[in-house]
């Protein structure tokens, strides 16, 4: 069985695998969903991270696990896993993308949406809005962030959902992420296309995909698949395993 660490998106916390784990574990793997730093039960720290901050915590969250390691990123935690690799590819056997973002080298989040954003809307700017300080933002439209996040999900979950989301540093949209080919590179990578998705439409997961060729396996599912599509998303990461 394998060693799986699933990084959790912008403004959640490693609950929102909480269907997820279990399902694996059951399956025979190990698995670890851990909060971010600052983000999750972590929170209420008022920390705000850095992606190398949170790259290099899972890096050696990976390095300390025995054999190599699955890291599964959803959304934003695509940045992170990325990186993540860059630092310890050692410790990788494969990076999976659930409806994530997939940098080039030195390309920040907040590239990869300007260069996309201009023919393709997302319902993330109804949700969002920037802290006081402009160091977080937060989701402070509820039905935005429910038709965005969890448009197919079950209501229930969707609403407890949104009540547990945190703030989101806002320095994660707009720092470029260092990989290079022989270490980020050398690792596998499979990305999970989720086809309901209205935060990152799946327009731009293929383009992404189309950027950097990997194994590709697709979902009927929104953006929140582990609420969404759970079975599923259960069942693929154990077969990619």
């Amino acid at each position: 069985m394998a060693n799986f660490i699933l990084i959790h998106g912008a403004w959640h916390g490693g609950w929102c695998w909480e269907e997820i784990v279990p399902a694996l574990a059951h399956l025979g793997h190990r698995v670890l969903a851990p909060d971010l730093p600052g983000m999750g039960e972590d929170a209420a720290s008022g920390h705000i991270a850095t992606l190398d901050e949170w790259a290099m915590f899972v890096a050696g969250m990976a390095s300390g696990m025995e054999g190599p390691t699955i890291l599964a990123g959803h959304s934003r935690g695509g940045m992170i896993i990325s990186r993540a690799a860059e630092l310890a590819p050692h410790a990788m056997k494969r990076l999976v993308y659930v409806t994530a973002m997939m940098p080039l080298p030195g390309e920040s989040m907040g590239q990869i949406v300007g260069e996309f954003a201009p023919n393709h809307k997302s319902g993330l700017a109804d949700a969002v809005r920037p802290t006081a300080d402009g160091r977080a933002t937060v989701c402070h439209g509820r039905e935005a962030a429910i038709a965005t996040f969890y448009n197919t999900s079950p209501a229930d979950r969707a609403e407890a959902a949104f009540a547990r989301l945190t703030a989101e540093p806002t320095v994660m949209l707009t720092t470029p992420v260092a990989l290079t080919e022989a270490r980020y590179g050398s690792v596998p990578r499979t990305y999970v296309r989720c086809d309901e998705d209205r935060a990152l439409p799946l327009a731009l997961q293929d383009h992404l995909i189309a950027r950097q060729p990997c194994d590709v396996a697709s979902l009927h599912a929104d953006h929140s698949p582990f609420y969404s599509a759970p079975a599923e998303l259960s069942d693929l990461l154990h077969r990619i395993a």
